[in-house]
């Protein structure tokens, strides 16, 4: 047996069974593929997956033990790589990160150029995507950290942290009615229509939740899952709209645009950081981590990667 033929095996499962798409993701042949997965079965005299003539069908029961430890092999082969980066390079290497926009866009500049003046060597690479994307980046080891306020906690198979907590804010053009209101009661936002984000993002369950529990069903103008997109059609008066706090931390104050808070509405809500579950964090991980939050520390960090505990109090 080999790392290839567990890659095979792997990837195949990532890809709901679908050889064809197995081969395409790992720039090999359909045939080859299939030809690995024989004989691994048949090295380990059992059958991994249940057939419908050339098809998989499903995983046996078998082969999701044996799963469960090809997961582990190549987790640590991938240790093993990046402890070989550590120590071979030093200081060196490439910090992968999956996050949603608001993050890449407001909170991660500062972090990333602060990492950059400590280790120049290293590159950083930002993959954006919805919370679900990036737990399957981190998952498919493409991303070392993922960063996002909705979904991480929900896997067992990754390790989040709480990173920050913020509140939403409502956004409005000058000139609009609600302008001069200091404090925003849900009957006034659902009497107008909202520009706001899409239910995977950015705390939008909160807002729903809240909504529903007073019986409020609001118009929604428009979703989005960018802040500066919100902004945009804000102004362009499409309706009332609700952001993350962070995306106006920035904003100038001749913008046209006036803020108030909403967390007496809709709460706190926690952007948490998350790695992969036996996850091997090079040094310059540890020290990126420590920059987004001073209670990130790498003994904090580390004792949650082994399994002892996975919150803090903010």
């Amino acid at each position: 047996m080999n790392l290839h033929q567990f890659r095979f095996v792997q990837e195949a499962v990532r890809r709901n069974l679908n050889l064809t798409e197995t081969a395409r993701v790992l720039h090999t042949s359909q045939p080859g593929v299939s030809k690995a997965i024989l004989e691994l079965e048949e090295e380990l005299g059992i059958e991994l997956f249940v057939r419908h003539g050339k098809r998989l069908k499903r995983v046996t029961e078998p082969g999701q033990q044996a799963l469960a430890s090809i997961e582990i092999i190549m987790r640590e082969v991938a240790n093993l790589r990046r402890i070989g980066e550590q120590f071979s390079k030093q200081d060196a290497g490439t910090l992968s990160i999956a996050t949603t926009h608001t993050q890449a866009r407001y909170f991660l500049p500062e972090p990333v150029a602060q990492l950059r003046r400590q280790f120049p060597r290293v590159q950083v690479v930002l993959h954006q995507g919805v919370p679900e994307q990036v737990v399957r980046m981190l998952r498919d080891d493409v991303a070392d950290i993922g960063i996002a306020t909705e979904a991480l906690a929900e896997h067992d198979d990754l390790v989040s942290l709480p990173c920050y907590d913020w509140q939403h804010l409502m956004v409005v053009p000058a000139e609009h009615p609600l302008a001069a209101v200091e404090r925003p009661a849900l009957e006034q936002l659902a009497a107008h229509p909202l520009v706001l984000y899409h239910r995977t993002v950015a705390g939008r369950t909160r807002i729903d939740a809240a909504f529903e529990r007073a019986h409020l069903a609001p118009q929604v103008a428009l979703e989005a899952i960018d802040s500066d997109v919100i902004k945009t059609y804000v102004r362009l008066g499409l309706g009332v709209g609700i952001v993350a706090e962070l995306a106006l931390r920035d904003e100038p104050s001749d913008s046209g645009l006036v803020a108030r808070p909403l967390g007496h509405l809709f709460g706190r809500n926690v952007t948490r950081i998350a790695f992969k579950r036996g996850a091997y964090l090079r040094h310059f991980v540890h020290a990126f981590t420590a920059m987004l939050s001073p209670r990130l520390t790498p003994a904090l960090v580390a004792r949650a990667l082994a399994g002892q505990g996975s919150d803090y109090e903010l």
